[in-house]
């Protein structure tokens, strides 16, 4: 990257028009029906633009799933958690992270097959995004467990449950779950609840039939 910052500003900004114009097209095409020409006329520049900023249309998938995963974002989001109440924190990251999901289910049913199929990409998948994000969340679980604020837990099968979780509640989402599509805005809330609180009563509670 050049060291003049409005150049890097340019750079980014053309980077995120073409990511904007593949977004659309995936959605809309599907990964293997779109080609790089669909892109480019998206964006309204010419093909060999695109190549001046990625390497293949496998390229821009992997920056479209790593913008969506705002994994350069991701640990400085967790540094602010640190200062925060746990569940508090946990529950509007939560719902940080549905807020952009959500709006955006067609691209990952439109890319997903192929991440799935594609050894060589799903790799690549796993190893730039899923794993730096696994790692950031391990460690600020452990920082909690060493400052006494959840109990001693395994802290990597935490974090891939909770990720599990999420996966699969855009899954249901993106199947046509009516009850998830008309109330996923309460899902951060219960989400949190059975992860600090569970779902079994506390005996007092049990024994007034609350």
């Amino acid at each position: 990257m050049p060291d003049d910052p409005i150049q890097e500003l340019l750079i980014t900004a053309r980077r995120n028009q073409i990511l904007d114009a593949a977004t659309h097209v995936f959605a809309e095409k599907g990964f293997h029906r779109a080609t790089i020409k669909d892109i480019a006329r998206q964006a309204g520049i010419a093909d060999g633009t695109i190549y001046t900023y990625f390497a293949s249309k496998a390229d821009v998938l992997l920056a479209i799933l790593n913008r969506l995963n705002e994994t350069t974002e991701r640990e400085q989001h967790f540094a602010l958690g640190s200062e925060q109440d746990l569940r508090a924190f946990f529950t509007a990251y939560l719902r940080q992270r549905m807020e952009l999901l959500w709006p955006n289910a067609e691209v990952f049913q439109a890319v997903l097959p192929e991440v799935l199929v594609n050894a060589e990409l799903r790799e690549m998948y796993y190893q730039q995004i899923v794993m730096p994000t696994v790692q950031i969340g391990e460690r600020y679980f452990q920082a909690q467990i060493e400052e006494g604020q959840i109990r001693q837990v395994d802290v990597p099968l935490t974090i891939r449950a909770i990720g599990g979780m999420m996966l699969g509640l855009l899954a249901l989402q993106l199947l046509g779950d009516q009850e998830i599509a008309a109330h996923w805005e309460e899902l951060p809330e219960v989400l949190a609840t059975l992860i600090f609180d569970g779902l079994k009563l506390a005996e007092g509670n049990r024994e007034r039939g609350m």
